[in-house]
């Protein structure tokens, strides 16, 4: 029997299967998401029309649909489908299976697809075996990975095929899929099934871009709810938690949900409270909060909030959010946690903040003041004098590294540090510079020599300094 002919599709719908397997696509218009390779005019949907497709490696996450886009070439390119694993299959059986293509393709004329799933559990000799076969044409390879290829593939195969990432399916093609099921003859239909609209939501939030999980969870849920009184297995949004073992929280991404937690969030950091910081964050997560959006907006607080109080925080926040990118979830919630106590028992100081919104004020109200002629760009000696540019002091040649002159004309003070952490530093060496300024001035060596140099030391010959206290 033809492979896809209708018995075969009935055999491979029947019942007996998961629901999540008789839910497959068969056509480029059944399958959802991946817009960025499947769309209108993209490379992967052209060559599939076209009947061009040379040997690709699909890359993504469990769920997103890499065996279902890979039966969907073969029936619309009309080839034959042989699939295996790289768990189970070993150098004989692929040589078996690579021969009946060339067999097939020399004698009938027809093309075959070799799907190998997790192909990146395949050794090196094993991957070797492919290489002849797929340089001669005898067959189309579709490898699929959850692994990045580059790492896990040995490089002569990458290079004979085309590489395309599939992203975890957004949470609106997931529910489009759970409401094909309900309704298709194939899924639920015939078990008169129907789904509260949040329900279906809810396991579309929660399975994270896994379709699979989310099919799995609506098939338990229909199975082990009892008909009503109407004949009908009513799926509410509790019967939903349950299937997929986990609850609802009130978290809309877009509504106050989402703002009211993270408002928390932030506060609880600020307020140097890490035990309500951690219980918000893990309730955002747990709610399926990007990672990465939280992480922004610590990296956020860790100036606003922190500031020079504890100057390594900034450094803290930034290098979560890089560390988030690289790991993911669920790992990614013990670098988020680490960054979020850290920032909770900072020293808190919000005068960066303050002092950047006051300039700010002052420029935007009109305040914009005129750069100092000895700190303007001088270009050359002689063009300093020309322009009357000159006077600049080299605040090294003072000492302790300062000289006292105008940076800009105003005595207004924008940045007023705290006596938390590192700012009481910052304040009792700010303060010793301005009692430098109140004393009678010294000139440097420099100005002795010429008082309209700008010429700086040589290196090793800078006038030795004693620190601020």
């Amino acid at each position: 029997m033809d492979l896809f002919g209708k018995e075969a599709g009935v055999r491979e719908r029947g019942s007996a299967q998961p629901l999540a397997a008789r839910m497959r696509p068969r056509t480029l218009e059944d399958v959802v998401g991946q817009e960025h390779i499947l769309g209108p005019g993209k490379l992967l949907r052209r060559a599939i029309e076209a009947d061009r497709l040379g040997s690709l490696i699909l890359y993504g996450p469990p769920g997103c649909g890499k065996t279902s886009l890979a039966e969907v070439i073969a029936n619309v390119t009309h080839r034959i489908f042989e699939r295996t694993s790289g768990v189970l299959a070993g150098v004989e059986l692929l040589r078996d299976l690579l021969k009946k293509a060339q067999a097939e393709k020399a004698h009938r004329g027809r093309e075959t697809i070799l799907f190998i799933d997790e192909i990146h559990r395949f050794n090196k000799s094993q991957q070797d075996v492919l290489l002849p076969y797929l340089e001669e044409g005898a067959c189309t390879l579709i490898g699929a990975t959850t692994h990045n290829p580059f790492f896990f593939i040995n490089s002569p195969l990458t290079s004979r095929s085309q590489i395309f990432q599939l992203e975890p399916l957004h949470e609106a093609a997931v529910v489009t899929l759970l409401g094909r099921a309900v309704q298709s003859p194939a899924g639920l239909g015939a078990q008169k099934v129907q789904a509260e609209p949040d329900a279906l939501a809810h396991l579309a939030r929660v399975c994270e871009g896994d379709a699979r999980r989310a099919l799995n969870a609506l098939e338990i849920a229909a199975l082990t709810t009892p008909p009503g009184a109407d004949g009908l297995i009513h799926l509410t949004r509790a019967v939903a938690e349950e299937s997929i073992q986990k609850k609802a929280v009130v978290y809309d991404h877009d509504e106050d949900g989402h703002y009211d937690t993270i408002s928390a969030f932030i506060k609880s950091v600020r307020g140097s409270d890490p035990h309500a910081a951690i219980y918000w964050l893990a309730k955002m997560l747990y709610a399926g909060e990007d990672p990465r959006f939280v992480a922004r907006r610590l990296i956020i607080l860790a100036s606003e909030d922190i500031g020079n109080a504890d100057p390594r925080a900034l450094a803290v926040a930034t290098s979560a959010l890089e560390g988030v990118e690289f790991v993911g979830m669920p790992e990614a919630r013990i670098i988020l946690a680490q960054a979020t106590t850290y920032l909770a028992t900072a020293p808190k100081s919000n005068a960066s903040y303050l002092a950047i919104d006051a300039a700010m004020a002052d420029v935007k109200d009109g305040r914009v003041l005129p750069v100092p002629r000895p700190l303007r760009s001088t270009g050359s000696k002689q063009a300093a004098k020309a322009f009357g540019h000159t006077g600049y002091k080299y605040a090294h040649n003072g000492a302790g590294h300062f000289v006292d002159q105008e940076y800009v004309p105003t005595s207004k003070v924008y940045y007023t540090p705290t006596d938390q952490g590192y700012e009481d530093t910052i304040a009792k060496r700010m303060a010793f510079w301005e009692a430098q300024r109140a004393q009678p001035r010294a000139e440097t060596k420099s100005e002795k020599k010429n008082p309209e140099s700008e010429t700086k030391p040589k290196p090793g010959k800078a006038e030795k300094t004693t620190k601020p206290t």
